[in-house]
């Protein structure tokens, strides 16, 4: 089942049961997809594409959440934070630090890096492997840690 028609069907849901979080949230996946398809790419959304538009919503909150902390907003960041879960429904399992390491250290074993010079070389080829499983800020954090940053 495509997203869009997942989307319409949570929308459906969510108004009947009442809930005002999770229908304003998908209702913001829709606007999202509703955009892309005017954008006049000239082709039908491709599941990375979708990938793509979720995650660039999700990290939309997570940006949000930090600033509404900083700011002592508590009540906006709660808010938001229940949207991130809800779009993180729609995302692939996002792996554990642990995990992301692993791959990392075998990304780099097999560039065969060993500076911090190297380090484009090898958040590269990590990210490209791990795109849509990992929080990019984490994967940049361990391959610095790793390479000696």
């Amino acid at each position: 089942m495509s997203l869009e028609q997942t989307i319409t069907d949570q929308m459906k849901a969510a108004m009947k049961s009442g809930d005002k979080v999770r229908l304003d949230t998908v209702r913001s996946i829709r606007a999202a997809i509703l955009e892309f398809n005017t954008s006049g790419v000239g082709r039908p959304m491709t599941e990375e594409d979708e990938l793509k538009l979720v995650q660039k919503l999700a990290k939309k909150r997570r940006d949000a959440i930090e600033i509404y902390k900083t700011h002592g907003r508590v009540e906006a960041a709660e808010k938001e934070q229940e949207e991130l879960v809800i779009l993180e429904e729609f995302l692939p399992k996002q792996l554990e630090e642990s995990e992301i390491k692993v791959i990392v250290e075998r990304v780099i074993a097999e560039t065969g890096a060993t500076t911090a010079k190297d380090f484009g070389k090898v958040i590269g080829a990590a990210m490209k492997e791990l795109k849509g499983k990992a929080d990019g800020t984490v994967v940049q954090n361990l391959v610095k840690s790793l390479l000696g940053n």
